[in-house]
């Protein structure tokens, strides 16, 4: 179990190391992130607070509808790390009258996150392609 100290920490790196490009939120503890035609939302609740993030996603809304940019709401995935014992479930979040779907994993620019931290989704994913990759080279060899 992490502490609430644990995650800021995971999310400075995260932010140091994937998100170069990135632009403050309104509030410190949210991150936008963009790349390439992708735009994350990383934002830190404390103390069972959501308002900051809610208001985060409504901004991030407006400003789609502003520039005439689309929100893919199938493409649209929701990740929450929670580490509290026996977490009450959030409400799901809504953007324009759809509800977001929650995941407990995402791939984000070629690593999979999981709502525990842990590695053990991108290890299996990279075993996965390694194993797939040796078939093929070793029915090369045998030609």
């Amino acid at each position: 179990m992490m502490a609430e100290d644990d995650v800021e920490a995971f999310l400075e790196t995260f932010e140091q190391t994937c998100c170069q490009g990135a632009a403050s939120g309104s509030y410190s503890t949210n991150h936008i992130v963009k790349f390439t035609d992708h735009t994350t939302l990383v934002g830190l609740m404390t103390n069972n607070n959501k308002a900051n993030y809610s208001s985060e996603v409504s901004r991030l809304v407006q400003w789609c509808n502003n520039n005439n940019l689309f929100l893919n709401m199938g493409k649209t995935k929701e990740i929450v790390f929670d580490f509290r014992r026996g977490p009450p479930q959030d409400p799901s979040l809504t953007i324009n009258g759809v509800i977001v779907e929650r995941v407990n994993s995402h791939k984000f620019l070629g690593v999979h996150i999981s709502e525990d931290l842990s590695w053990m989704t991108n290890t299996t994913s990279l075993a996965k392609k390694a194993q797939s990759s040796l078939y093929y080279l070793r029915k090369l060899r045998k030609a």
